[in-house]
């Protein structure tokens, strides 16, 4: 299969695409939410409505991109971040209307697909030995210019000593998701994604993955608020997403909550 329907085809399997709700009004709020989050927030969106009665409509994808479309005055009433930076940094510039509220501490994992030469290992010594064999020809990240996940998957990889090595076989996606999405389209050797994604069974059934030590980069530091024109709906969101119900959902994909040691 070509390599571009292939990746279409992964695109479709996962379902990591924008992924709206039905409403019961006119009045959907949209919630832009960091690409790590893509099946977390799917569930707490859908228990909020079965809770509530009310729904969101959710569009993933850059923390960066997301925070630079704020800027430009997208119509998006709540935004989940990946990295607490870019919440700050429109808050500081009025875009916001506080500070918003930690959510979550995420952790970047090795994947594989099934059949690739790479072995998934915690201190990446098999991504080593195959980068020296000329065994690597691609390896997915995301695109660390503004995609909190790839510029942590970097980090690791300088910790690590293999940035210059991997760095001329790199793929880099757009978020997260579109990362895993090449990690494990079986056109790559594999890549680093966010500990989120590999934890959901429509990813982890097509490789084998290894969470990362979490010394190796800087902690990805999750914050979400509230754009000034948030409505009634996105305010029981945002309150909604730090009740037990969808705390139980973050822990259940891997993230370290506030509150909680990792």
């Amino acid at each position: 299969m070509p390599f571009r329907r292939h990746v279409l085809a992964v695109f479709a399997a996962l379902g990591l695409t924008a992924a709206p709700l039905a409403g019961h009004g006119q009045d959907v709020p949209v919630i832009a939410g960091a690409s790590d989050l893509q099946f977390a927030l799917e569930e707490i969106a859908a228990a909020f409505e079965t809770d509530t009665g009310n729904a969101v409509r959710l569009s993933m994808g850059s923390s960066g991109n997301f925070a630079r479309q704020i800027r430009q005055g997208a119509p998006f009433e709540m935004y989940l971040s990946a990295d607490e930076a870019f919440v700050l940094d429109l808050h500081r510039d009025g875009f916001t209307r506080d500070e918003g509220d930690l959510y979550a501490i995420g952790r970047i994992v090795v994947i594989a697909p099934a059949g690739s030469p790479l072995e998934p290992d915690a201190d990446l010594a098999n991504l080593e030995a195959m980068l020296a064999l000329g065994s690597i020809s691609r390896f997915a990240i995301a695109n660390p210019e503004h995609a909190p996940y790839g510029r942590a998957a970097k980090e690791a990889l300088i910790t690590r000593g293999l940035w210059d090595a991997v760095e001329p076989r790199l793929v880099l996606g757009e978020n997260v998701s579109q990362a895993a999405q090449f990690a494990t389209s079986g056109n790559t050797e594999g890549g680093i994604i966010a500990y989120s994604l590999a934890l959901a069974a429509q990813v982890s059934a097509l490789g084998d993955w290894t969470l990362l030590p979490e010394e190796w980069h800087e902690p990805l530091r999750q914050r979400m608020v509230l754009l000034p024109h948030a409505g009634p709906v996105a305010e029981a969101f945002y309150a909604y997403l730090q009740e037990p119900a969808a705390r139980a959902i973050f822990r259940r994909y891997g993230f370290v909550l506030p509150g909680e040691q990792s």
